[in-house]
């Protein structure tokens, strides 16, 4: 199978506009289906986005402060299975993308997901991730602290632990596909749409960070 190339990042993301979240869902796995057929092992999807070059992403227009409410309530109701929630994400990142495995070097190992879904590095890393999320999400009224929370995490991912920036757009659209199928009565099309914007952000700002760090891909993290 014969696949041109395009522009991920943005296709999963722009699905929402004028959609819902089962068409946003579809087209995400439509993706992913068609880069595992034709590379057999999810790995095409990664080259895609340029090997040694970063996208130039367009900054998503701010939050307005219907959409923050949307994802601060939301958040409450994904926030009381913290632990859980991160784990399924983790998982499906895994799952999709079993290169990003390759940056865990606790469990980068482990095959089977029930195994690591019993490991307790595991479950604690899940913990971290959605920490994570929740300082963001907690900080949304304080542009200059969302802004300090993504430039630490861009640098700690770009130079102390070599991950190549389009793991950040990967994991994004996990994010949304679980907590779509996790929380169908939470996630409506109107808070999908708010968090696509939210993460689109964190996408942006990651990858500012990373242009000014003068980045340049891992001929390993790709291949």
């Amino acid at each position: 199978m014969d696949v041109k190339p395009f522009n991920f990042q943005w296709v999963f993301f722009n699905t929402y506009i004028g959609g819902a979240l089962r068409e946003a869902q579809y087209h995400y796995r439509l993706i992913s289906w068609m880069v595992w057929d034709s590379d057999g092992g999810g790995k095409k999807i990664e080259r895609m986005q340029g090997e040694g070059e970063l996208n130039h992403l367009e900054r998503p227009s701010p939050l307005n402060e219907r959409e923050k409410v949307l994802i601060q309530d939301s958040w409450a109701k994904v926030y009381e299975n913290c632990e859980d929630a991160g784990v399924a994400v983790l998982l499906r990142l895994f799952v999709n993308f079993p290169s990003s495995k390759q940056y865990f070097s606790d469990f980068k190992h482990v095959e089977e997901p029930e195994e690591l879904e019993r490991s307790a590095q595991f479950r604690k890393h899940a913990r971290r991730v959605m920490n994570g999320i929740n300082t963001l999400v907690e900080s949304l009224d304080n542009s200059d602290k969302v802004a300090s929370v993504l430039k630490h995490v861009g640098k700690a991912h770009a130079l102390r632990h070599k991950v190549e920036p389009v793991y950040f757009k990967f994991l994004s659209g996990v994010i949304l596909e679980v907590l779509g199928e996790a929380f169908p009565e939470v996630v409506t099309a109107d808070v999908a749409a708010a968090w696509t914007k939210l993460l689109a952000t964190l996408c942006y700002s990651i990858n500012a960070v990373y242009e000014e760090l003068g980045w340049t891909s891992l001929s390993t993290s790709t291949g």
